[in-house]
């Protein structure tokens, strides 16, 4: 084995209590953080794609990307030394109701690591087989939600969304028996491993665990681990902010610190689905152990992006009925989410008046930048409520009346002067409807004449800077928040379609079309385009179960 081009830093396992047992099956695991687990090696490893970016992030040069050592150790069939990995011990609510332990049931942190640039980074292999956590599963992922997850963690940050990444894509050779539509049609596909990349992966269920078995002092342990790690902004009081240090620190001491804590978290999580709605992206699944402490998308199962803008969309066939999960109520759920969060640490701040308080700014918190997001796609230099907040709503009910494509609204909406807005406006944002436009002309017409005159009352003024507020300008805030190419699940299936044929270079050209998705890119200018009309129902280009 060549030598690993990695420097461990692996505090998770250091700094908290491991499971004493080494029986890889399925069952409760009191009283730790983790369970010691190896990946299960495959047959037939085969690398479908990389991300340059995460591997340039790490350190990782190509030549070593592309060796048999980087392809056996991201496959799970080699385990170096100085790696330590491990399966994380979870619970949550799920879809709304308790469920008691979960933990990475097919998720195996491989290595914790430092990147020549001093960050952290987590190295976690999603499909490499059973752990303690696994409960009925067995460990592994398919290639189509592999490809899926490999895609929109990049395609995310490259939007500027706050998410998990993902360095490497394998193909197993191995086969993995699966009920895509729970229906009693199970059929065997191709397996695959996603090399999933973060700070951390702790989620709001590493917390929920500890404190509904009553483990405080485990609680107070996982608690110091995360702001020595990830959040050492928050403790300069302390003389050391590392974790032996805040270990070593009583805990009435900390109270402060614990609710200061909470706060970067909420805070953090509130522009997390800020961005969500400003791109459309629905994540289907925000069961409280999808959380992530750090405010990153987090677990990308049954997702998808608004193709027409519909508040009551779900991607996930799961919440069909319930709907818990739909693109407008995702405020309210990560909300919910967070008042979970806030309950698993009462026992350490020893009261919920902080907590309540801190919690009950979040719809505050959220309506006020929910207003400067919108003001920005539309192109405004900042919030107006004398005439935006009536903009905003004519907006919402002309949604709400017509078939209209998120995405290819928001941008063709640039291409239309505001000097001469309604001698054009329809010509140019026709191509967002999925009917005809004609029935919708009257709203949107009234809609366009206040919006082109609340753009006029701009045009002209000065920002801070003393730079002029003109049509490039307008034009330039606005392509810069609202993207051209989204992943759309239409566009990501027809990738898994070629794919299980052997052709990955759809899946290449993705990765690549999505690293710029707010530039004109005029090669790729087929994919900016409305779902069609084969795709509104077709499995895997509409709604998605959470089967992979």
């Amino acid at each position: 084995m060549s030598a690993i081009p990695f420097t461990y830093d692996n505090q998770f396992a250091e700094h908290l209590p491991a499971d004493p047992s080494s029986d890889n099956r399925p069952r409760q695991v009191p009283g730790a953080s983790y369970s010691s687990v190896m990946p299960t090696p495959v047959s037939n490893p085969e690398l479908v794609a990389y991300s340059k970016e995460v591997a340039e992030a790490l350190g990782l040069q190509k030549t070593w990307i592309e060796s048999d050592d980087f392809l056996h150790i991201m496959a799970g069939n080699r385990v170096p030394n100085g790696m330590k990995p491990f399966a994380m011990n979870y619970a949550g609510h799920q879809f709304g109701n308790w469920a008691g332990q979960l933990g990475d049931g097919r998720a195996i942190n491989l290595a914790e690591i430092l990147a020549p640039d001093h960050q952290h980074w987590t190295l976690q292999l999603k499909g490499a087989g059973p752990t303690p956590y696994s409960r009925t599963a067995d460990g592994r992922a398919v290639l189509r939600s592999s490809i899926r997850e490999f895609l929109c963690s990049e395609a995310m940050h490259h939007l500027g969304v706050p998410t998990t990444r993902a360095l490497s894509l394998v193909l197993t050779g191995d086969s993995v028996l699966r009920d895509m539509f729970y229906d009693g049609n199970a059929a065997y596909e191709p397996g695959a491993i996603v090399c999933r990349v973060a700070p951390s992966f702790v989620r709001f269920g590493n917390f929920q665990v500890h404190v509904a078995r009553q483990e405080l002092d485990i609680l107070s342990q996982l608690l110091d681990h995360c702001i020595s790690r990830d959040f050492t902004h928050l403790s300069p009081s302390f003389p050391k902010s590392s974790f032996e240090g805040l270990r070593d620190t009583p805990l009435e001491a900390k109270k402060d610190l614990y609710i200061a804590w909470f706060k970067d978290v909420l805070d953090r999580t509130l522009t997390l689905v800020l961005h969500w709605m400003r791109v459309g992206f629905v994540h289907g699944v925000l069961n409280t152990d999808n959380m992530s402490i750090l405010g990153q998308t987090i677990d990308y199962g049954p997702y998808g992006w608004i193709d027409n803008y519909d508040l009551d969309w779900t991607p996930n066939t799961t919440d069909a009925q319930s709907r818990r999960y739909v693109f407008g109520n995702q405020p309210a759920v990560v909300h919910w989410n967070l008042a979970q969060l806030a309950r698993s640490i009462v026992p350490l701040v020893g009261g919920t008046t902080e907590l309540q308080d801190i919690l009950a700014t979040f719809p505050v918190l959220y309506q006020q930048r929910y207003q400067e997001m919108m003001a920005a796609k539309l192109g405004f230099r900042s919030f107006n409520a004398d005439t935006d907040t009536e903009l905003f709503a004519q907006l919402g009910n002309l949604f709400a009346h017509s078939e209209i494509d998120m995405t290819l609204f928001y941008r063709q909406l640039a291409l239309v002067d505001p000097k001469n807005a309604l001698s054009h406006a329809a010509a140019t944002l026709k191509t967002a409807f999925y009917g005809p436009i004609q029935p919708a002309l009257p709203d949107l017409n009234k809609w366009i004449e206040g919006w082109s005159n609340r753009l006029v009352q701009d045009i002209g003024s000065s920002n801070k800077q003393g730079q002029s507020w003109n049509w490039d300008a307008i034009q330039r805030q606005m392509n810069a928040v609202n993207p051209k190419y989204v992943l759309r699940n239409y566009i990501a299936q027809q990738a898994i379609d070629k794919a299980y044929s052997g052709d990955y270079s759809m899946v290449n050209e993705l990765l690549d079309v999505l690293k710029n998705p707010y530039d004109e890119q005029p090669q790729y200018q087929s994919y900016y385009a409305k779902r069609p009309d084969w795709a509104r129902q077709k499995a895997g280009s509409s709604m998605l179960s959470c089967s992979s």
